[in-house]
């Protein structure tokens, strides 16, 4: 039987997870409209702004396939927290727009809190 806490981290990892998703394909589809998230130092440091927004979006894929999936989300859910801290925080003056992001950040928050005793039950710990 599935418990309480089981549907309500589901639901946790779908809102985030469809955030993810939408964010990574609408990024492939017109990386123009994305590129402006980026700090102008990452942008410097990419080969490309194409390359950028493809790379970032496969990584957001990444992230949210293993979230989606289910299994030792602790690491994915720690990803999403920092990168979407990190998109807060470098878009500060947008916040009309990012200000939808600190409600993003916080279940990935959730779920990195919630998942933390898991990982460590499931990983083994070096002595």
């Amino acid at each position: 039987m599935v418990t309480r806490e089981q549907k309500i981290l589901l639901l946790l990892r779908i809102g985030l997870v469809f955030s993810l998703f939408y964010a990574a394909l609408s990024s492939l589809i017109d990386p123009q409209s994305w590129i402006g998230y980026f700090p102008h130092f990452v942008r410097s440091l990419a080969p490309s702004e194409l390359m950028l927004t493809a790379g970032f979006s496969f990584v957001q894929l990444v992230i949210g396939g293993w979230i989606l999936y289910g299994k030792n989300i602790f690491v994915p859910s720690i990803l999403a927290t920092a990168m979407l801290f990190c998109i807060v925080i470098f878009n500060m003056s947008q916040m009309a727009v990012v200000f939808r992001d600190i409600s993003i950040l916080f279940m990935a928050l959730a779920l990195t809190i919630a998942n933390q005793k898991r990982y460590r039950e499931e990983v083994p710990q070096s002595s």
